[in-house]
């Protein structure tokens, strides 16, 4: 084995000196960031759905300390997690200063008993739109559009509140497990299911009302991005479709651009591709060939 040390020796060598010289270019402050996102979603819905997520059973006359007690470290992981961020250079934090942390963790723990009521709604709608599910814990704990869309929520209340990176590495966790890519700047409605789910992107500055339902591969995406005088997109401006309420979109279906609106008790069929608007109450399909 002497082979693997002389090896290893070498190609450590090498490495170190490429992320020394890279130093700056790809730089985060604060090892395990990821593993420490990964205990921030787990914390928050384990106080949320004690039921489901903690991993040891409570007895109800000690829920509310229990609960308690993981907000506590749900709040106090997350000010260690932002001022993280924050001790990189590189991170866009323009929005988000050293004295705000405390402040965002309060409003964030504030916001949870809310964006609960909310997820509520999306079980219901998950359960009463699925006829294959035969309870709302069959939804809580086996569907993937209920991964991606709790920690979705998490995530868009943490974008509302300014912290920059943490949400994206959120819906990204839930990306990565779920194939459900949602990102966290995207406004949705209550009572939102997505049925199977695999494929499924919805683009940062996508509205979506309340009563939406969706199937895999459906994509509410943007059109060909605007430039700057550099060549480079332009942030920051509207560049993915309104979806009314109560509105069905089918899989595979394709609705792209910032001035398209979708009107409300739509049904978009699968595999359309749409780029204009459609009035309330339409159907819209493919051409059969």
């Amino acid at each position: 084995m002497e082979w693997l040390n002389t090896t290893a020796g070498r190609v450590a060598a090498e490495l170190a000196r490429i992320n020394n010289d890279n130093s700056d270019d790809f730089s985060v402050s604060g090892f395990g960031l990821k593993v420490k996102v990964e205990r921030l979603i787990r914390l928050v819905r384990s106080a949320m759905f004690p039921t489901i997520f903690c991993e040891q059973p409570i007895p109800p006359s000690q829920l509310q300390a229990t609960t308690c007690l993981t907000l506590e470290k749900a709040g106090l992981l997350l000010t260690e997690i932002c001022n993280d961020i924050l001790g990189n250079p590189r991170t866009n934090h323009k929005e988000l200063k050293a004295c705000d942390v405390d402040c965002v963790a309060d409003s964030f723990l504030k916001a949870l008993p809310e964006i609960a009521s909310v997820l509520r709604t999306d079980i219901v709608a998950a359960y009463e739109g699925d006829p294959a599910a035969k309870s709302t814990e069959e939804v809580l704990l086996a569907y993937p559009s209920f991964e991606a869309i709790s920690v979705f929520r998490l995530a868009h209340c943490l974008q509302t509140l300014g912290v920059p990176m943490l949400p994206r590495m959120m819906t990204e966790s839930a990306h990565g497990k779920t194939g459900i890519d949602i990102h966290p700047g995207a406004t949705i409605g209550k009572y939102f299911f997505i049925d199977h789910g695999t494929g499924v992107v919805i683009g940062e500055t996508t509205v979506i009302g309340e009563h939406v339902k969706l199937y895999q591969g459906v994509t509410l995406g943007a059109k060909s991005f605007p430039a700057d005088e550099n060549g480079n997109p332009i942030k920051g401006i509207r560049r993915h479709p309104h979806i009314g309420n109560n509105v069905i979109i089918y899989a595979g279906a394709t609705i792209l651009g910032g001035d398209t609106v979708i009107g409300d008790n739509c049904v978009i069929g699968g595999n359309v591709w749409l780029t204009h608007s459609v009035a309330p109450g339409s159907v819209v399909y493919s051409e059969r060939a």
